[in-house]
């Protein structure tokens, strides 16, 4: 099975799980997310993301997303896929949005993982634009 997960501080990651479950499939047990909340220790993060893992063998694929590269959310969800034997079928991404992880939601599962990697970041960097609210003017707005 290819998994993803979502982490981040605070509760951006739950909020884009719940998200993307609107438009995904709620409930669907591919998709996981936790978070570090507010005042957390990063101790507590690391069992609560370790439980939430627990039912991912070794030859499962995990598509890790995160709020920003080099985060405690990251660096520590990293190193418990790590310890578990799962970082040879991870990969992990920074920079998490809604059209990253819903790329990923609908991703071809038989696509090679880093293939798909590239392919929904390349999706995603395409939806960061200035959208057009048709004036010619700044009076028109």
């Amino acid at each position: 099975m290819r998994y993803c997960i979502l982490v981040s501080h605070g509760t951006f990651a739950p909020g884009l799980h719940n998200a993307l479950g609107m438009m995904a499939g709620a409930g669907r047990e591919d998709i996981l997310s936790t978070s570090l909340l507010d005042g957390m220790d990063v101790d507590t993060f690391r069992e609560n993301f370790t439980e939430l893992v627990k039912g991912i063998a070794a030859e499962d694929e995990i598509l890790l997303f995160a709020d920003i590269i080099g985060g405690s959310p990251l660096t520590n969800a990293v190193s418990v896929l790590e310890e578990k034997g799962l970082l040879p079928h991870t990969v992990a991404m920074g920079g998490m949005s809604l059209p990253l992880v819903l790329g990923a939601a609908f991703a071809d599962a038989d696509t090679p993982l880093a293939q798909t990697a590239e392919e929904i970041m390349a999706d995603a960097r395409d939806q960061i634009k200035v959208f057009d609210l048709g004036g010619d003017t700044e009076d028109d707005i």
